[in-house]
This record gives structure tokens, C-alpha cells and sequence, in this order.
């Protein structure tokens, strides 16, 4: 089996960097997303507490009875709790198995914007139970949305574009900021054949930018030869994946590379971990049309809206 390039880029060493070596750590990570499409993001300043405290405050929401959970409840691309057994992920073009759903719970926030089209900047819904999550998770996303796009003037960078190139294509973006509890397997019982915490997929968007906790039941990344293989963690380090869009937006030079979450372990029965996700998108209204070579890869994606695919890729992952 091969193992997958997925190095760890010091975003600080990046903010110091002249031209000259700003190209080479660009370039770096142009291998790793032919590769992977994955990589770990260190020196980015945001502290591990103020996810800890995320953590908790989520952690005290899902302990609620489901009856007051229900209160908060959304489907797939709403905004507030999406319960176990609702989401069912799956590779693009592939049916979900619903009977499989994965073994997760989530909250889920976005991006809010009041000028924007309330399809896509929907209100935010905070758990009146659990008044010290708002805080933190604001903090936190608008941290993550400055790395974003700090991310994004690198990748600009790698493909030799206007660093500005993406940056100026996102500025009207939604995202997607998803708090999974992936319970223990004392709580789910024995999974079902091929069932997972998160089933194998690719993700929709542009970049997800991942703070995940170490265990056994954790992320798995396809390799180039298809077998799978434990994603490197690194305490503190992000973990950062392209998306889909992006990757076609590349035309392919670049993987959105299929990953999973695995089931809970025997080896761990009371194994309980909380993923912060944040899935970063582009301008929905935008028309996502693949680079020629030789930027991109070679692959001619018809021209897409990106709030059509979003929308696709929601649809399929939902369970009723």
C-alpha cells in the first residue's frame, strides 16, 4: 500500500517568508494535493483552548434528552441539530445506504449575513440550555474564515495565479461549521457491516478545514492505488482536505480525495470524540469553470454553479 503524502505546512513560516521562499512552500503543497488532497496546517495561532471550550459546550448539548434536542432540530444544509441516523454520506454519483446512516450526531452553524440570500445565510439557532457555546464558536469560525483565506492566497500561489485569485471569488461564500459527536460504541451498539462513523465520501465545497480528536475510530484517507490509510495527526495541527468544486476547479490537478471516519472499536467501547468542522465554500452564485492546463489538470468539468452542486450533493446525503 502506498503512503499518502499529507505533510504538515507551518502557516506561520509562511507569514514570514519572502517571494522566493513562499514559492517553495507553495510548491510543496501543490505534491501533496496531487497526492493526497490533504495536508496539516501548524503554526496558525489559534489556541487549542478556545476549542476545549467548544468542546465542552457542545458536549453539554448533546448530553440533552432527545426531547429537548428535537426542539433544535434540522435536516442536512439547515442549521441547528442534525440527530443520528439523518445523514448518510457517499461518494458523488453513488446512492447513500440509508440503513447504513452514519454513526453521528451534529450541530451544525454557518456564516450569517443579512444582505446575503437567506438560502444560504439562514439564522443561526443557539441552544438556550447551553448559553456558553455561542461565544466561542463565533470566535472560533471567524478565526478559521481568516485562515481560510490566508489558505487560499497559498493555493493561488502553488498554481501560480493572482494571489488573490480565490480570495476574490469566495468573498461572498457561506460556510458550514458542523460540531460531530461520534458517540461510543457503548452508546451505538455493534455497527452494521459497513457502516461508519461517517461513511466514505468526498466533501462539496472548496477547502474543510478540520480540528479532530486522535483514536480509533478515527479519519482514514484513500491512497492513489485505493486502500486506505490513517490520516496523520499532529496535537494542534489542522487537518485540511480540497473539496470537490476546488478539484474541479483544478481540473483535477489537484484530488478531492475520498476519506472516512471509522466505526467505533472494540477497543475502546467508551471511545467518545467531537470533530470541529468547517466546510469553506465559494460564491454560490459562482460558475466554477476548470483552468486550462497548464494550471489545471487536464480534466474539462463542464461549467457548474456551485450552489447547484451544493445543493445536489446535500440532497443525496439526506436521510428522510
Amino acid at each position: 500500500m502506498s503512503t499518502p503524502d499529507i505533510p504538515l505546512f507551518d502557516i506561520g513560516a509562511w507569514r514570514a517568508a519572502d517571494p522566493a521562499e513562499r514559492a517553495g512552500l507553495a510548491g510543496r503543497l501543490d505534491r501533496a494535493m496531487q497526492d493526497s488532497g490533504f495536508f496539516l496546517v501548524g503554526g496558525h495561532g489559534i489556541d487549542d483552548s478556545l476549542k476545549e471550550s467548544i468542546r465542552a459546550a457542545s458536549r453539554a448539548f448533546f448530553l440533552l434528552p432527545d426531547t429537548v434536542k428535537e426542539l433544535y432540530a434540522t435536516g442536512v444544509g439547515g442549521r441547528g441539530w442534525i440527530a443520528c441516523g439523518r445523514e448518510a454520506n457517499a461518494f458523488y454519483g453513488e446512492v447513500a445506504d440509508a440503513d447504513r446512516a452514519d454513526l453521528k450526531e451534529t450541530f451544525t452553524l454557518g456564516r450569517e449575513d443579512l444582505a446575503g440570500d437567506p438560502a444560504w445565510f439562514p439564522a443561526n439557532v443557539w441552544p438556550a440550555e447551553v448559553p456558553d457555546l455561542r461565544e466561542p464558536v463565533i470566535e472560533y469560525a471567524t478565526r478559521i474564515q481568516d485562515l481560510y483565506r490566508e489558505l487560499l492566497e497559498v493555493l493561488a500561489v502553488a498554481l501560480g495565479l493572482e494571489t488573490g485569485y480565490f480570495v476574490d471569488r469566495t468573498r461572498k461564500s457561506p460556510y458550514t461549521f458542523n460540531i460531530n459527536r461520534y458517540p461510543a460504541l457503548s452508546v451505538t451498539g455493534k455497527p452494521l457491516d459497513g457502516q461508519f462513523r461517517v461513511a466514505p465520501h468526498t466533501d462539496w465545497g472548496m477547502l474543510t478545514i478540520l480540528d479532530r480528536q486522535p483514536g480509533y475510530g478515527g479519519l482514514q484517507v484513500q491512497t492513489l492505488d485505493g486502500e486506505w490509510a490513517d490520516a496523520p495527526y499532529v496535537p494542534g495541527a489542522f487537518t485540511v482536505n480540497i473539496a470537490d468544486l476546488l478539484a474541479r476547479w483544478t481540473g483535477d490537478r489537484w484530488r478531492s480525495t475520498r476519506h472516512r471516519v471509522l466505526p467505533p472499536s472494540e477497543a475502546d467501547p467508551d471511545e467518545e470524540l467531537i470533530s470541529l468542522i468547517v466546510f469553506c465554500e465559494s460564491d454560490m452564485d459562482r460558475v466554477v469553470t476548470s483552468l486550462a492546463p497548464p494550471v489545471g489538470g487536464g480534466t474539462d468539468y463542464p461549467p457548474v454553479v456551485a450552489g447547484d452542486y451544493y445543493r445536489e450533493r446535500e440532497a443525496a446525503a439526506s436521510v428522510d
